[in-house]
Protein backbone atom coordinates (compact mmCIF):
# COMPACT_ATOMS: atom_id res chain seq x y z
CA UNK A 1 0.00 0.00 0.00
CA UNK A 2 1.20 3.52 -0.76
CA UNK A 3 2.76 5.45 2.13
CA UNK A 4 0.23 8.26 1.71
CA UNK A 5 -3.16 8.69 0.13
CA UNK A 6 -2.97 8.87 -3.64
CA UNK A 7 -5.09 11.24 -5.69
CA UNK A 8 -5.13 8.93 -8.69
CA UNK A 9 -4.10 5.45 -9.82
CA UNK A 10 -4.03 4.69 -13.54
CA UNK A 11 -3.82 1.22 -15.07
CA UNK A 12 -2.43 0.62 -18.52
CA UNK A 13 0.37 0.27 -20.99
CA UNK A 14 3.76 1.89 -21.32
CA UNK A 15 5.21 2.45 -24.79
CA UNK A 16 8.49 3.74 -26.13
CA UNK A 17 7.96 6.82 -28.29
CA UNK A 18 9.99 7.90 -31.31
CA UNK A 19 8.91 11.34 -32.56
CA UNK A 20 9.99 13.76 -35.25
CA UNK A 21 8.83 16.96 -36.93
CA UNK A 22 9.84 15.52 -40.31
CA UNK A 23 8.10 12.89 -42.42
CA UNK A 24 8.99 9.37 -41.31
CA UNK A 25 10.14 8.55 -44.84
CA UNK A 26 12.87 11.19 -44.80
CA UNK A 27 13.64 11.66 -41.07
CA UNK A 28 17.21 10.68 -40.19
CA UNK A 29 16.75 11.21 -36.47
CA UNK A 30 13.81 10.44 -34.16
CA UNK A 31 13.64 11.59 -30.56
CA UNK A 32 13.18 8.84 -27.97
CA UNK A 33 10.74 9.29 -25.15
CA UNK A 34 7.75 7.34 -23.87
CA UNK A 35 3.96 7.36 -23.91
CA UNK A 36 0.82 5.27 -23.54
CA UNK A 37 -2.60 6.74 -22.79
CA UNK A 38 -2.93 5.79 -19.11
CA UNK A 39 0.69 6.71 -18.50
CA UNK A 40 0.20 10.15 -20.06
CA UNK A 41 -2.87 10.62 -17.85
CA UNK A 42 -0.74 9.72 -14.83
CA UNK A 43 2.12 12.07 -15.78
CA UNK A 44 -0.29 14.93 -16.50
CA UNK A 45 -1.80 14.68 -13.02
CA UNK A 46 1.60 14.21 -11.41
CA UNK A 47 3.06 17.35 -13.03
CA UNK A 48 0.21 19.27 -11.43
CA UNK A 49 1.47 18.02 -8.05
CA UNK A 50 -1.02 15.19 -7.51
CA UNK A 51 0.15 11.97 -5.88
CA UNK A 52 -0.25 9.36 -8.62
CA UNK A 53 0.25 5.61 -8.86
CA UNK A 54 0.75 3.70 -12.10
CA UNK A 55 -0.01 -0.01 -12.50
CA UNK A 56 1.61 -1.69 -15.49
CA UNK A 57 3.88 -4.52 -16.59
CA UNK A 58 7.28 -3.42 -17.86
CA UNK A 59 9.38 -5.64 -20.11
CA UNK A 60 13.07 -6.32 -19.47
CA UNK A 61 14.24 -5.13 -22.89
CA UNK A 62 16.89 -2.39 -23.49
CA UNK A 63 14.28 0.34 -22.84
CA UNK A 64 13.37 -0.86 -19.34
CA UNK A 65 15.81 1.22 -17.33
CA UNK A 66 15.23 4.30 -19.45
CA UNK A 67 11.50 4.25 -18.79
CA UNK A 68 11.80 3.22 -15.15
CA UNK A 69 14.26 6.02 -14.42
CA UNK A 70 12.01 8.57 -16.14
CA UNK A 71 8.96 7.52 -14.13
CA UNK A 72 10.87 7.62 -10.88
CA UNK A 73 12.17 11.09 -11.74
CA UNK A 74 8.58 12.19 -12.38
CA UNK A 75 7.67 10.95 -8.91
CA UNK A 76 5.10 8.33 -9.84
CA UNK A 77 4.26 5.74 -7.22
CA UNK A 78 5.39 2.42 -8.74
CA UNK A 79 4.65 0.11 -5.82
CA UNK A 80 2.62 -2.15 -8.10
CA UNK A 81 4.67 -2.05 -11.28
CA UNK A 82 5.45 -5.58 -12.44
CA UNK A 83 8.73 -6.42 -14.22
CA UNK A 84 8.32 -9.25 -16.74
CA UNK A 85 10.25 -11.05 -19.44
CA UNK A 86 9.32 -9.61 -22.81
CA UNK A 87 9.47 -6.58 -25.02
CA UNK A 88 7.92 -3.17 -24.54
CA UNK A 89 5.70 -1.73 -27.22
CA UNK A 90 6.59 1.35 -29.22
CA UNK A 91 5.09 3.86 -31.58
CA UNK A 92 6.41 6.42 -34.04
CA UNK A 93 4.80 9.79 -34.58
CA UNK A 94 5.57 12.47 -37.16
CA UNK A 95 4.05 15.92 -37.41
CA UNK A 96 5.81 17.50 -40.39
CA UNK A 97 4.83 21.02 -41.34
CA UNK A 98 1.97 21.17 -43.89
CA UNK A 99 1.55 17.37 -43.71
CA UNK A 100 -0.89 14.97 -42.10
CA UNK A 101 0.25 13.38 -38.86
CA UNK A 102 1.82 9.95 -39.31
CA UNK A 103 1.34 7.43 -36.52
CA UNK A 104 2.52 3.81 -36.36
CA UNK A 105 2.00 1.34 -33.48
CA UNK A 106 4.06 -1.76 -32.64
CA UNK A 107 2.22 -3.28 -29.70
CA UNK A 108 1.47 -6.95 -30.37
CA UNK A 109 2.28 -9.34 -27.49
CA UNK A 110 3.98 -6.63 -25.46
CA UNK A 111 4.83 -6.69 -21.76
CA UNK A 112 1.76 -4.74 -20.50
CA UNK A 113 -0.45 -7.48 -21.98
CA UNK A 114 0.74 -9.58 -19.01
CA UNK A 115 -1.25 -7.44 -16.60
CA UNK A 116 -3.72 -9.60 -14.69
CA UNK A 117 -6.06 -9.62 -11.70
CA UNK A 118 -3.11 -10.71 -9.53
CA UNK A 119 -1.63 -7.24 -10.10
CA UNK A 120 -4.68 -5.51 -8.59
CA UNK A 121 -4.10 -5.21 -4.85
CA UNK A 122 -7.24 -4.30 -2.92
CA UNK A 123 -5.45 -2.23 -0.28
CA UNK A 124 -3.58 -0.30 -2.96
CA UNK A 125 -6.80 0.48 -4.83
CA UNK A 126 -8.35 1.64 -1.55
CA UNK A 127 -5.41 4.01 -1.01
CA UNK A 128 -6.52 6.25 -3.91
CA UNK A 129 -9.27 8.83 -4.43
CA UNK A 130 -9.75 7.93 -8.13
CA UNK A 131 -9.06 4.85 -10.29
CA UNK A 132 -8.62 5.33 -14.05
CA UNK A 133 -8.32 3.01 -17.04
CA UNK A 134 -9.19 3.03 -20.73
CA UNK A 135 -10.40 0.86 -23.55
CA UNK A 136 -6.78 0.70 -24.70
CA UNK A 137 -5.91 -1.03 -21.41
CA UNK A 138 -8.77 -3.48 -21.90
CA UNK A 139 -7.58 -4.23 -25.44
CA UNK A 140 -4.17 -5.46 -24.30
CA UNK A 141 -5.38 -8.94 -23.37
CA UNK A 142 -8.23 -10.77 -21.68
CA UNK A 143 -6.16 -10.80 -18.48
CA UNK A 144 -5.68 -7.02 -18.61
CA UNK A 145 -9.39 -6.58 -19.23
CA UNK A 146 -10.16 -8.65 -16.13
CA UNK A 147 -7.67 -6.55 -14.15
CA UNK A 148 -9.50 -3.33 -15.07
CA UNK A 149 -12.85 -4.79 -14.06
CA UNK A 150 -11.46 -6.01 -10.73
CA UNK A 151 -9.96 -2.61 -9.94
CA UNK A 152 -13.21 -0.79 -10.77
CA UNK A 153 -15.25 -3.30 -8.77
CA UNK A 154 -13.06 -2.83 -5.69
CA UNK A 155 -13.29 0.92 -6.11
CA UNK A 156 -17.08 0.95 -6.35
CA UNK A 157 -17.42 -1.35 -3.35
CA UNK A 158 -15.36 1.13 -1.32
CA UNK A 159 -16.90 4.41 -2.55
CA UNK A 160 -13.80 5.32 -4.55
CA UNK A 161 -14.37 7.31 -7.72
CA UNK A 162 -13.74 5.64 -11.08
CA UNK A 163 -12.96 7.25 -14.44
CA UNK A 164 -12.89 5.69 -17.90
CA UNK A 165 -12.09 6.71 -21.48
CA UNK A 166 -12.94 4.29 -24.34
CA UNK A 167 -10.18 6.00 -26.37
CA UNK A 168 -11.20 4.11 -29.47
CA UNK A 169 -8.73 3.80 -32.32
CA UNK A 170 -9.13 1.60 -35.37
CA UNK A 171 -5.37 0.95 -35.10
CA UNK A 172 -5.98 -0.83 -31.80
CA UNK A 173 -9.39 -2.51 -31.79
CA UNK A 174 -12.56 -3.04 -33.78
CA UNK A 175 -15.75 -1.08 -33.12
CA UNK A 176 -17.37 -4.27 -31.90
CA UNK A 177 -14.62 -4.86 -29.35
CA UNK A 178 -14.74 -1.22 -28.24
CA UNK A 179 -18.48 -1.52 -27.58
CA UNK A 180 -17.89 -4.72 -25.62
CA UNK A 181 -15.22 -3.07 -23.47
CA UNK A 182 -17.54 -0.12 -22.88
CA UNK A 183 -20.54 -2.27 -21.94
CA UNK A 184 -18.43 -4.25 -19.48
CA UNK A 185 -17.19 -1.25 -17.50
CA UNK A 186 -19.76 1.54 -17.88
CA UNK A 187 -21.89 0.35 -14.96
CA UNK A 188 -18.85 0.78 -12.72
CA UNK A 189 -17.90 4.24 -14.03
CA UNK A 190 -18.43 7.61 -12.33
CA UNK A 191 -16.57 9.90 -14.77
CA UNK A 192 -16.60 9.18 -18.49
CA UNK A 193 -14.43 10.87 -21.12
CA UNK A 194 -15.41 10.44 -24.78
CA UNK A 195 -14.27 11.83 -28.12
CA UNK A 196 -17.11 12.98 -30.37
CA UNK A 197 -14.97 12.19 -33.42
CA UNK A 198 -14.11 8.61 -32.46
CA UNK A 199 -15.83 7.21 -29.37
CA UNK A 200 -19.41 8.42 -29.66
CA UNK A 201 -19.68 7.48 -33.34
CA UNK A 202 -18.16 4.05 -32.75
CA UNK A 203 -19.99 3.08 -29.57
CA UNK A 204 -23.39 4.77 -30.02
CA UNK A 205 -25.67 5.00 -33.01
CA UNK A 206 -26.68 8.44 -31.78
CA UNK A 207 -25.75 11.76 -33.37
CA UNK A 208 -26.99 14.51 -31.10
CA UNK A 209 -25.02 15.57 -28.05
CA UNK A 210 -28.10 15.72 -25.84
CA UNK A 211 -29.09 12.13 -26.63
CA UNK A 212 -25.55 10.87 -26.14
CA UNK A 213 -25.35 12.51 -22.71
CA UNK A 214 -28.78 11.11 -21.78
CA UNK A 215 -27.78 7.61 -22.85
CA UNK A 216 -24.62 7.79 -20.75
CA UNK A 217 -26.23 9.26 -17.64
CA UNK A 218 -28.88 6.54 -17.83
CA UNK A 219 -26.05 4.13 -17.02
CA UNK A 220 -25.51 5.99 -13.74
CA UNK A 221 -22.44 7.95 -14.82
CA UNK A 222 -22.12 11.10 -12.69
CA UNK A 223 -19.94 13.24 -14.97
CA UNK A 224 -19.60 13.10 -18.77
CA UNK A 225 -16.94 14.97 -20.74
CA UNK A 226 -17.36 14.97 -24.53
CA UNK A 227 -14.22 16.15 -26.34
CA UNK A 228 -15.19 17.78 -29.62
CA UNK A 229 -12.57 18.53 -32.26
CA UNK A 230 -15.27 20.03 -34.50
CA UNK A 231 -16.39 22.54 -31.86
CA UNK A 232 -12.85 22.89 -30.48
CA UNK A 233 -13.69 22.30 -26.87
CA UNK A 234 -15.30 20.15 -24.21
CA UNK A 235 -18.94 19.58 -23.27
CA UNK A 236 -19.12 18.82 -19.55
CA UNK A 237 -22.30 17.43 -18.03
CA UNK A 238 -22.61 16.73 -14.33
CA UNK A 239 -25.77 15.36 -12.73
CA UNK A 240 -25.52 18.04 -10.04
CA UNK A 241 -25.11 20.99 -12.42
CA UNK A 242 -26.11 22.05 -15.93
CA UNK A 243 -23.97 21.14 -18.92
CA UNK A 244 -21.34 23.67 -19.98
CA UNK A 245 -18.99 24.14 -22.93
CA UNK A 246 -15.32 24.82 -22.23
CA UNK A 247 -13.31 25.98 -25.29
CA UNK A 248 -9.96 24.42 -26.12
CA UNK A 249 -7.29 26.67 -24.65
CA UNK A 250 -5.08 27.28 -27.67
CA UNK A 251 -5.39 27.90 -31.41
CA UNK A 252 -1.68 27.18 -31.87
CA UNK A 253 -1.77 23.40 -32.21
CA UNK A 254 1.39 21.57 -33.25
CA UNK A 255 0.60 17.96 -32.33
CA UNK A 256 -2.52 16.60 -30.62
CA UNK A 257 -0.96 13.20 -29.84
CA UNK A 258 -2.25 12.28 -26.36
CA UNK A 259 -3.60 15.76 -25.64
CA UNK A 260 -6.87 14.07 -24.70
CA UNK A 261 -4.99 11.91 -22.20
CA UNK A 262 -3.25 14.99 -20.80
CA UNK A 263 -6.71 16.55 -20.42
CA UNK A 264 -7.93 13.49 -18.51
CA UNK A 265 -5.02 13.60 -16.07
CA UNK A 266 -5.42 17.30 -15.37
CA UNK A 267 -9.21 16.95 -14.98
CA UNK A 268 -8.85 14.09 -12.50
CA UNK A 269 -6.13 15.98 -10.62
CA UNK A 270 -8.56 18.87 -10.19
CA UNK A 271 -11.48 16.66 -9.14
CA UNK A 272 -9.26 14.91 -6.57
CA UNK A 273 -8.39 18.35 -5.21
CA UNK A 274 -12.02 19.42 -4.71
CA UNK A 275 -12.57 21.52 -7.86
CA UNK A 276 -16.00 21.11 -9.45
CA UNK A 277 -16.36 19.65 -12.94
CA UNK A 278 -16.49 23.03 -14.70
CA UNK A 279 -13.38 24.30 -12.92
CA UNK A 280 -11.65 20.97 -13.58
CA UNK A 281 -12.41 21.23 -17.30
CA UNK A 282 -10.97 24.75 -17.46
CA UNK A 283 -7.75 23.59 -15.78
CA UNK A 284 -7.60 20.53 -18.01
CA UNK A 285 -8.19 22.53 -21.19
CA UNK A 286 -5.20 24.71 -20.35
CA UNK A 287 -3.01 21.68 -19.66
CA UNK A 288 -4.09 19.93 -22.87
CA UNK A 289 -3.69 23.12 -24.90
CA UNK A 290 -0.15 23.67 -23.69
CA UNK A 291 0.68 20.00 -24.31
CA UNK A 292 -0.61 20.26 -27.90
CA UNK A 293 1.87 23.05 -28.63
CA UNK A 294 4.72 20.52 -28.68
CA UNK A 295 5.44 17.19 -30.38
CA UNK A 296 4.94 13.84 -28.68
CA UNK A 297 2.90 12.59 -25.76
CA UNK A 298 4.80 13.46 -22.59
CA UNK A 299 7.62 15.90 -23.31
CA UNK A 300 5.31 18.90 -23.66
CA UNK A 301 2.96 18.17 -20.74
CA UNK A 302 3.03 21.35 -18.63
CA UNK A 303 3.75 21.73 -14.92
CA UNK A 304 1.72 23.19 -12.08
CA UNK A 305 3.06 26.75 -12.11
CA UNK A 306 2.46 27.26 -15.83
CA UNK A 307 -1.07 25.87 -15.80
CA UNK A 308 -2.26 27.58 -12.65
CA UNK A 309 -0.77 30.92 -13.57
CA UNK A 310 -2.98 30.93 -16.66
CA UNK A 311 -5.99 29.50 -14.81
CA UNK A 312 -5.84 32.13 -12.08
CA UNK A 313 -5.38 34.95 -14.60
CA UNK A 314 -8.48 33.88 -16.54
CA UNK A 315 -10.68 32.90 -13.60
Amino acid sequence: MADKLLDLITIGESLVEFSTNQKLETAECLHKYYGGDSLVTAISARRLNSNVGFITALGNDPFKDFMLNCWQTEGLNLDHLKLVDGKNGLYMVSRAENSEKEFIYYRNKIAPAKLSIEDIDEEYIKSSKIIYASGVTQSLSLNAREAVKKAFTIAKENDIMTAYDPNYSSLISSKEDAREYFDEIIGLTDILFMSSKYDTKSIFDIDTLENIVKAITDFGVQTVVIKSSRDKGYFVNNLQRNGVFIPFYTEHVVDTTSSGDAFNGAFLHAIANAYNSTEAAKIASIAAGLQAQGIGAVKSIPYYDEVYKIYKSED
